[in-house]
């Protein structure tokens, strides 16, 4: 993300240690922290996309990396934009939002995707 450019408000991780581990990995490049989430430990939903969006902020520009767990993000990927994908460990998805319960699909990076985004 950081080679893309991207400038991040807010980032937000499960408490479990995988999640957390990935959110530092994401993180540390950005020069940002990140918060643990209770909510994104299981059970993760559309409700809980628009508390974390108003902690960061909730303008038009915000920008928010949120590190949790599948199925959650699969569903909550769904009810936000209606698509249907199979997100996998280590991918990213870009959601923009349209106030705090639609969304629009903006892009899906796998992790061989994002390996070759990063090169070295």
């Amino acid at each position: 993300m950081a080679k893309l450019g991207i400038e991040l408000t807010a980032a937000f991780t499960s408490p479990k240690v995988r999640a957390r581990d990935t959110a530092d990995l994401a993180c540390e490049p950005l020069g940002i922290s990140c918060e643990e989430a209770s909510s994104l430990a299981g059970g993760f939903s559309v409700e809980d996309v628009a508390a974390l969006f108003l902690e960061a902020g909730g303008d038009d520009d915000a920008r928010v990396l949120v590190v949790g767990h599948e199925p959650d993000f699969s569903q909550v990927v769904h009810d936000l934009t209606g698509a249907r994908l199979d997100f996998k460990k280590g991918g990213v998805v870009g959601v923009r939002m349209d106030g705090s319960s639609r969304g629009e699909l903006i892009v899906v990076l796998r992790p061989k995707e994002l390996e070759a985004l990063a090169g070295d």
